[in-house]
């Protein structure tokens, strides 16, 4: 491995130019290179390696081999398998062909099949309060159920009254109220 010091060159991802370029090392930490100057566009950011060269240590060189093993021959510190079972295996012994159309009034529960009208067959996955997760073959999603309450009334329309014109910025001057020799005199007519 080449010993790098600051000054010097190094070839390293550039954040503005979005490309492996060389860069001038501006800092290091120990033996690691910290913040790197490019040379084409003179943008300084943290240093970042060409892509696929890494600084961690290779399989080869950890200690996996020197593991202890117990008594069946596997690694006592064996991670659990990953079953991945497909769309298919999951609707097994489903009965597709009764599958309800999907309507965000029903209500639905785990394990259910669903027919949803732009996404395909659906397998209900899990229910949370007012919305379920629907795995469909290509995607999961969420959606709404169990919104069948009584249908909202509409408001009633009432159209805006035209009031006095003027300019919109001024504010109008309140009406006096009528005085009582007025009001006798237009009572007298």
């Amino acid at each position: 491995m080449a010993t790098h010091k600051v000054g010097g060159e190094v070839d390293a991802y550039c954040t503005r130019c979005k490309l492996t370029l060389a860069h001038t090392i501006l800092a290091m930490v120990g033996t690691k290179i910290a913040r790197v100057r490019c040379n084409t566009c003179n943008g300084d950011h943290a240093y970042r390696g060409a892509p696929g060269t890494t600084d961690r240590p290779t399989s080869s060189s950890t200690p996996r081999a020197s593991r202890a093993t117990s008594s069946s021959g596997t690694s006592s510190s064996s991670k659990a398998e990953k079953v991945v079972i497909s769309f298919e295996e999951q609707l097994a012994g489903k009965d597709i062909a009764n599958a309800p159309k999907y309507s965000p009034k029903d209500t639905y529960q785990v394990d259910q099949v669903i027919s949803h009208p732009t996404f395909g067959i659906g397998l209900v996955t899990a229910v949370r309060g007012d919305k379920v997760d629907l795995t469909f073959r290509t995607d999961t999603k969420t959606l709404v159920h169990g919104r069948g309450g009584p249908p909202a009334e509409k408001p009633a329309f009432s159209p805006p009254t035209r009031g006095a014109t003027g300019p919109a910025d001024k504010p109008m001057a309140a009406e006096p109220p009528p005085s009582a020799s007025e009001d006798s005199a237009s009572s007298g007519d």
